[in-house]
């Protein structure tokens, strides 16, 4: 449904601003005023208008073991091998359908900019597809169903640990050969809604002469490079035992620590890592839930931001699909580790889960709320039992106390996705939620 304009009690616009009025048109913010009525023509609404959240890292698939991998004694390790047996069953409808609804999740929670990090790639025994992006492919016609913009972070995989060859489910995931990654993912094509980035997995699954070609061609293809890096210890450990670096210099070495580079979780980081990646205007993807989840540890976020770097914010395993709760998390976090309060306010971490996150995913014209950008909006209501009190101190009581439920609306492009906390399309969701659940059971 088109909005064409957009007037609510209160708006982000790089400061609370009120009685605001958003004119959209062609996709993009035309004009922003503040304090005047509302026009008849208007969508009216209480609450705060936010830039639409950029979640940076996704996993789409792994939406469907919320509930199944939280309890028992184990580590990151344990929990991966369940995700792999999840990995056994995909096929691209399968995969259509999770990604639908997971996306619609999304969009349900306010998020108009999804990063999947996409390593699914053919056949459970490796062959491509007849198409062989298909995946990918099911990927980008889920978004586009759900109506929230992608970033197809399509990933290069092609070892199993180091110096152990893929085997098993990994098949899935290897292409073989940088050529043959290179080959398939010059088959894709872009959108109005839908752009592209390189994946590296991680150390362990690149090899660094590897690491560095993909490199080379996503910077000569205008392509953000993306890569899991130093969320365990362990691989920390073996990159040290088999290279003599930490994985950070690892991509050091392969010229990636730039401004166009995201390091995902960035948990486990030296001295030495943390100022490279500041040095090199890198972005940090932190995904606070998922990082405590599958008891990862906690990232040195106010050490990045002070060395230079920048933090993007993902749901990754989508434990749980909240941008808002990523957002405190940052902070509580922090305040955890260090015993101190107030390492990153509410704009800073308003920032984190938008503007950041849209330039990490080469979405540079989104991410804010002002005129040329793109008309990606989030509202949430300052009327429930989580956000209630003096519109004055809204932002704080959003960033800090707000939830997913507490979203209202969604626009992405102009166009209303979620209209008084339904998706204009599929309803509350639970339906393509239950039917994704029961594909893969059966």
């Amino acid at each position: 449904m088109p909005i064409k304009s957009l007037w609510i009690e209160a708006a982000w616009l790089h400061d609370l601003e009120y009685n605001v009025r958003i004119v959209m048109d062609a996709g993009r913010i035309t004009d922003v005023q503040t304090g005047v009525d509302a026009k008849e023509e208007d969508l009216v609404r209480s609450g705060v208008a936010l830039p639409g959240f950029v979640n940076t890292h996704s996993h789409a698939f792994h939406r469907l073991l919320r509930g199944k991998t939280h309890v028992g004694v184990g580590s990151f390790w344990a929990w991966q091998d369940e995700m792999y047996r999840l990995a056994e069953r995909l096929t691209p409808d399968i995969y259509r359908q999770i990604a639908t609804a997971v996306f619609t999740e999304m969009a349900l929670a306010g998020i108009t900019t999804v990063g999947e990090f996409h390593y699914v790639h053919h056949t459970p025994d490796g062959t491509p597809y007849d198409d062989p992006n298909a995946m990918g492919v099911a990927m980008m016609e889920a978004a586009a169903v759900a109506g929230v913009r992608l970033t197809l972070i399509d990933t290069c995989y092609l070892r199993g640990w180091f110096d152990r060859p893929v085997d098993g489910v990994q098949r899935r995931f290897s292409d073989g050969s940088v050529e043959n990654w290179v080959r398939r993912v010059s088959g894709l094509e872009e959108s109005a809604t839908v752009r592209h980035a390189a994946g590296v997995h991680s150390v362990r699954a690149v090899a660094p002469g590897d690491i560095a070609a993909v490199v080379r061609y996503a910077r000569a293809n205008g392509m953000p490079v993306h890569a899991h890096v130093s969320e365990q210890p362990i691989e920390n450990e073996e990159c040290l035992d088999h290279t003599g670096s930490t994985p950070v210099g690892v991509f050091a070495g392969a010229d990636a620590i730039q401004s166009y580079f995201t390091a995902v979780h960035a948990t486990h980081l030296t001295t030495d890592d943390v100022q490279l990646l500041g040095s090199g205007g890198a972005t940090v993807c932190l995904c606070p839930t998922t990082e405590r989840e599958l008891a990862d540890g906690i990232g040195p976020s106010a050490e990045l931001v002070a060395a230079g770097a920048s933090i993007a914010l993902g749901t990754d395993s989508h434990a749980v699909v909240d941008m808002l709760t990523e957002m405190r998390l940052v902070e509580l976090h922090e305040r955890l580790a260090t015993l101190t309060r107030g390492a990153h306010g509410p704009r800073q971490l308003l920032d984190m889960g938008t503007e950041r996150g849209a330039r990490s995913l080469g979405w540079p014209d989104a991410g804010r709320i002002e005129v040329g950008a793109l008309a990606d909006i989030a509202v949430v209501s300052l009327d429930t039992v989580r956000t209630v009190g003096d519109v004055s101190s809204a932002l704080n009581a959003v960033v800090f106390s707000a939830t997913s439920s507490d979203v209202t609306d969604t626009i992405v492009g102009g166009e209303g996705v979620v209209l008084g906390g339904r998706h204009v399309r599929h309803g509350n969701g639970v339906g393509l939620l239950r039917v994704a659940q029961g594909l893969v059971a059966e």
